[in-house]
């Protein structure tokens, strides 16, 4: 069982003797130190979640060379601190080193038993500094995003509904390209319509029924970008997410806004996604099945990134043969994905398709049916399906 009161370092080296002497010599220091000899078994601890704070390893494996180990260990445990241990310094395997697998710090061979102490303190010290990053990044900031999506989902559900679905969908292309941390892409997309606040709920039933506006409704609609920008700006940490919707109109030819700005991969990963998403639910609120609108968004040649539209398709194939069942109102049960609007008895919506059901929202359902809604019956995905 290994020590969690302990930061646990992995050294990987194909020199056996060699790690015994590093685990003899560091058991008086404050680490738990397990070693391997084999990179990719290596690997597969990160893989599979071991808690390790930083992994140190040799750049002479017969497997596979240090800086490819260090530059997949940074893509399935990008918390863990990489550490180059190498008897052959020089400045092209530094350079490697530092652009493919983004180290921390070199250790060369031999390392006195202080010396490498040093280094693994500071690499553990950095593990920490990383850890308290995400943890600012999931309590504070998933707090501030929390709010202002149930401030949408209050004033505008039709609105939290479309961002609720473009989450679903930016989060499984992010899956299928085997994205690390999609929590920026997925940020955007339910962050990505907080600028309907400011718009009236008969002109947010028209933008998505792609109904014609007036002049007074274009024109709120054209300050929907500033609100939005305001409101992402007074946030920290979320530049990122800032980038992905200054870009989110780009077109992949480098067309349309922000003009004057390089098209293709240039664009954020996210904002070609998220720009592929948003087009496609716009074309099925207008009520076109999912083959016909991809084949629509196929049609429009210079606008999406190819290969984003295809692995689109291929997870759109796959969720075709998601359970959905008709249900009455009060048979909803938590992790069901709506299928279809939920309107009042006068057509007014109250829920948007594509909403989890959750406690709170059972609970809304509850305070409000049966005089409000009827006694309808509702179309839902099932919990054990995924959503289309």
């Amino acid at each position: 069982m290994p020590d969690l009161s302990k930061p646990r370092v992995l050294f990987v080296d194909d020199e056996p003797d060699l790690l015994a002497g590093i685990s003899r010599n560091m058991r008086s220091e404050r680490f738990d130190i397990v070693t391997t000899t084999s990179a990719r078994s290596a690997l597969a601890m990160l893989e599979k979640g071991d808690p390790f704070a930083a992994i140190v390893c040799d750049l002479n494996m017969p497997e596979m060379n240090g800086i490819t180990v260090l530059q997949r260990a940074w893509d399935c445990a990008p918390s863990v601190v990489r550490v180059l241990f190498t008897g052959q310094p020089d400045i092209d395997n530094a350079i490697a080193a530092v652009n493919k697998g983004a180290i921390f710090r070199f250790i060369v061979k031999p390392c006195p038993r202080v010396s490498l102490a040093f280094a693994l303190n500071a690499a553990v010290e950095q593990h920490r500094l990383i850890t308290a990053e995400r943890v600012l990044l999931e309590q504070t900031l998933n707090g501030s995003v929390k709010a202002l999506t149930e401030v949408l989902s209050l004033t505008a559900p039709m609105a939290f509904g479309r961002a609720t679905r473009l989450r679903q969908t930016v989060g499984s292309l992010a899956a299928a390209f085997g994205i690390a941390d999609p929590w920026h892409v997925e940020v955007a997309a339910m962050l990505s319509q907080i600028g309907s606040v400011i718009l009236p709920p008969a002109t947010i039933e028209k933008v998505y029924q792609a109904l014609p506006l007036n002049e007074s409704e274009n024109a709120m609609l054209d300050r929907m970008p500033a609100v939005v920008d305001k409101i992402i700006g007074d946030i920290p940490r979320l530049e990122p997410v800032h980038e992905i919707l200054r870009f989110q109109d780009k077109h992949f030819d480098g067309s349309g806004a922000p003009a004057n700005t390089p098209g293709g991969e240039a664009i954020p990963w996210g904002a070609r996604a998220l720009k592929l998403a948003m087009d496609l639910d716009a074309l099925e609120s207008e009520g076109l099945p999912p083959s016909l609108a991809l084949s629509t968004l196929k049609g429009r040649e210079g606008r999406y990134d190819p290969a984003i539209l295809q692995k689109l398709t291929e997870v759109r194939s796959g969720q075709r043969h998601a359970r959905v069942r008709e249900l009455p109102l009060d048979s909803l049960q938590s992790g069901m994905i709506l299928a279809q609007d939920v309107r009042t008895n006068k057509g007014v919506l109250f829920i948007a398709r594509g909403q989890e059901v959750t406690p709170s929202l059972l609970e809304k359902l509850h305070n409000f049916a049966p005089g409000l809604l009827g006694e309808q019956m509702i179309r839902v995905i099932l919990a054990d399906a995924p959503p289309v």
